[in-house]
């Protein structure tokens, strides 16, 4: 039987492991694994394994119940510490006796006492997840050291591609320098006669019987112990199989739950039991299974007692359990693929686990888009108790999702660990430039007309042109242009008599997943919406950067457009309140800057970032005439390019331009955009020289620009204005108020004057001294000019992006 190649998983726990659980486990009140040794047996030599071991936790009673089975031998996963500082590690032990586990559990609390017992004994052993920080007290330091003291090391199952592509790389690249290195750092004597020179094998570390040889190692030669024992001291075996991701980790957690239930649950009534959630829990969570527990139960340990529910939404019987269950049965009913799982039809576990992330997305999105409807709109009701009671509720379906948010935590803190650990063997630098950046940009709005949805949109040809690693995440949008990714929505929400106020619900998990498998380095949100706080948490939970731009003086649109100081005192609260959850904020304007930190935000946070045009685009050289189709002759042409709505201040606008038409003769104002405030707007002016272009885009714009002879800009509510900067790119002279950004992008008296905000009669007495010096404008249009032609898009880009890289790194 020479040559021929047989597996094994090397790593795999029965019931009798007395491993700690993970916090998750522990607050549903079940052990990691009671997986039952022969059951465990069968299932590995179903899926390929030529031999089995169990490796329980400090005991070998479960590897003792199946050692009287062909193929089989004894081993341990044996805890042991770094005595200085309490570090656990995990050590494999093969073919061991019962004296020799006695032995073993006598030495292991000090690895310096265990290792050379193991040796000593002859004893083949290897380092189990040699870059899992077991109890959180793992450094690149004591992972140096192991690399002295073993020999051989594992890929694990249940940790990620990353995280043993890093060990792979790190220990089939060692040389005799960094041992030596190493032996000199710590004083410890290699071991071995070439110890640069290690061993891997592979195991599956399964806790639940759902990912039994998941990874396992290859043998050459016969199936017998002894061909085991040669393969992993002689570096002959190899790692096989695939990978863990956080949604495998998942999985187990929920598999484990799921068969901790059925072992506590007796035989129920036949209509019960093959209810079709039951039938697609045992498929999807404990294949081979028979028992079942009732899926309400199930729900409620692992959400918890005395957690809030529907009740007041949904009735006295309608709890979140009910509310999953309903929402769970209608998904299954509705989709093949998971009516294939509920009827037994698919076994692949890799499969199983991405079904199962499906599904509970599924039925998350749906019942948090129940809740977000109710909370928003008892927000715009102003009642309180609604509020408090829709978000505890939400909090059930949180630890419901938090098998996934542990995994997908732990494996983000395990990457940074291992990018640690190579760098101490590739020399690499820890700080960051902007050339190696990569910015994952959240915006809750990307298709609509206004200046954030242009400044991203500009970003991304600038990130394409220059070669920098940016993408824009939004929801609900067309991701009509490269580097953008838009998220179907789980719900949306209309703002109640203000339809064009339109909030997409993201699917949280996906978007989870997404950035997880980027591996961006930062998380940039351009808007406090649903997507804005979606970028909040998943920086939380993988543990990056969260910085922010701000663009918007959202609560005081909510003021222009309501009317109420209380929501608009609310929103600001919200406002400060999210930005104050960032590291970094980037303000368009020391105006905004100063507003900022007077509503409560940490001024220490916020740097101003430069802003550009597009001086190509918009430029003097494109006046031709553009108006003459909208029979405007020879008139002085007053430009306002925008949203045209209240907040933007064209009430005062329409009052000053109704009494400048009665003082001088030839004016004609010209409205380029769209809005809520168009129709009223048009009804004030009836009569008047007025013209309404509606939307321009593109060359139409341009040219509209530069055929003007004078831009208005009346807003007080802007954080910067682009327009401001289009305008004068064009050669206009512009007239913008002293509140907000636009005012920072004008030379006063120069290329523009500023005029005292929310005063009809200040911008009256502008226009028309602008009016009556037309020598003034034609000196004003050479500077506004000259002003904005060193702001490009290319050069604020670069020094935009140069200020991430800085602030990241910091």
């Amino acid at each position: 039987m020479a040559g021929f190649k047989f597996s094994v998983d090397m790593h795999v726990h029965s019931k009798f492991s007395t491993r700690p659980s993970q916090w998750i486990l522990q607050k549903i009140g079940c052990p990691e694994s009671f997986t039952e040794p022969l059951d465990l047996y069968n299932i590995a030599r179903a899926r390929g394994m030529d031999m089995v071991t169990i490796t329980d936790h400090n005991t070998i009673d479960g590897a003792l119940e199946i050692a009287h089975l062909p193929g089989t031998f004894i081993s341990e996963e044996i805890t042991t510490y770094f005595p200085e500082d309490k570090c656990k590690l995990h050590v494999l032990a093969y073919h061991i006796s019962e004296s020799q586990h006695d032995d073993i559990q006598r030495c292991r609390e000090n690895l310096f006492d265990l290792v050379p017992y193991l040796r000593e004994q002859g004893i083949v052993h290897v380092l189990a997840h040699p870059l899992f920080a077991v109890n959180d007290r793992l450094t690149p330091a004591h992972f140096e050291q192991a690399l002295l003291l073993f020999d051989v090391f594992e890929e694990n199952g249940t940790r990620d591609a990353r995280q043993n592509k890093t060990l792979r790389d790190i220990i089939t690249k060692l040389t005799p320098m960094d041992i030596e290195r190493m032996s000199n750092t710590y004083g410890i004597k290699p071991h071995g006669d070439v110890p640069w020179e290690k061993g891997l094998t592979g195991g599956s570390d399964d806790h639940s019987s759902l990912n039994i040889a998941r990874m396992y190692t290859r043998f050459t030669g016969g199936p017998c112990i002894n061909s085991v024992l040669d393969g992993v001291v002689n570096h002959t075996c190899a790692p096989a199989g695939t990978p863990a991701t956080p949604r495998t980790m998942a999985h187990n957690l929920y598999g484990i739950g799921y068969q901790f239930y059925c072992s506590r649950t007796g035989n129920m009534r036949p209509e019960v039991s093959e209810h079709l959630c039951f039938r697609f829990l045992k498929s999807i969570l404990a294949p081979g299974e028979e028992k079942k527990p009732t899926l309400s139960s199930f729900f409620q340990r692992l959400i918890g007692r005395g957690k809030a529910t529907l009740h007041r939404e949904y009735g006295p019987s309608d709890s979140v359990q009910e509310l999953l269950l309903k929402e769970a049965g209608d998904i299954i009913a509705h989709d093949p693929t998971l009516m294939r799982i509920a009827q037994g039809n698919v076994n692949d576990v890799v499969e199983l686990e991405k079904e199962w992330a499906r599904f509970v997305s599924l039925a998350a999105n749906r019942v948090l888009s129940e809740f977000a409807d109710r909370t928003l709109n008892s927000v715009l009701g102003a009642n309180l108790f609604d509020v408090f009671h829709s978000i505890g509720s939400a909090g059930s379906l949180y630890a419901l999702l938090a098998p996934y948010f542990v995994g997908y935590d732990l494996f983000s803190s395990e990457r940074s660990f291992s990018r640690e650990c190579m760098a101490r063997f590739q020399h690499k630098k820890s700080s960051r430039t902007g050339d190696d950046l990569k910015i994952a940009h959240f915006t809750d709005t990307f298709d609509e007309i206004n200046g954030v949805a242009r400044t991203i949109r500009q970003q991304l040809k600038m990130v394409a042109r220059h070669g920098k690693d940016m993408t824009v995440i939004t929801c609900g949008a067309n991701a009509d242009v490269p580097g953008a990714v838009s998220f179907t929505p789980v719900g949306r929400f209309s703002v109640p008599e203000y339809p064009e106020i339109t909030l997409s619900y993201p699917p949280f998990l996906e978007m989870l997943t997404h950035c997880f498998e980027q591996e961006y380095d930062c998380i940039l949100a351009a808007t406090p919406g649903p997507v804005g706080l979606a970028a909040l948490a998943i920086s939380r939970i993988l543990k990056l950067p969260f910085h922010g731009t701000y663009h918007t003086a959202f609560p005081e649109y909510v003021g222009a457009f309501t009317e109420d100081a209380a929501l608009e005192d609310g929103c600001w609260r919200y406002v400060s309140w999210f930005y104050n959850q960032m590291q970094v904020i980037y303000a368009p304007s020391e105006a905004t800057k100063f507003e900022l930190a007077d509503k409560g935000i940490d001024p220490e946070k916020i740097v101003t970032y430069p802003r550009g045009v597009d001086t190509d685009r918009f430029h003097p050289d494109k006046r031709n005439g553009f108006f003459n189709q909208f029979d405007v002759g020879s008139r002085t042409k007053l430009l306002y390019v925008g949203r045209v709505s209240r907040e933007k201040g064209l009430d005062v606008l329409a009052e000053s331009f109704r009494k400048a038409v009665k003082m001088r003769d030839g004016l004609q104002l010209i409205v380029v955009g769209d809005g809520p405030y168009l129709k009223e707007m048009q009804r004030i002016l009836r009569g008047m020289p007025v013209t309404f272009t509606g939307v321009l885009k593109g060359e139409p714009l341009a040219q509209a620009y530069a055929s003007a002879d004078l831009f208005v800009f009346p807003s007080a509510t802007d954080t910067f204005g682009n327009v401001v900067l289009e305008a004068q790119s064009s050669g206009l002279p512009v007239i913008v108020t002293d509140k907000g950004g636009p005012a920072e992008n004008v030379l006063p008296n120069e290329t523009g004057l500023i005029v005292p905000a929310d005063n009809p009669d200040s911008l009256l007495r502008a226009i028309i001294h602008m009016v009556d010096t037309p020598e003034r404008i034609e000196y004003m249009r050479l500077k506004a000019r000259a002003h904005v032609e060193k702001r490009t898009f290319d050069a604020t880009f670069l020094k935009t992006w140069e200020i991430f890289g800085s602030h990241v790194a910091a």
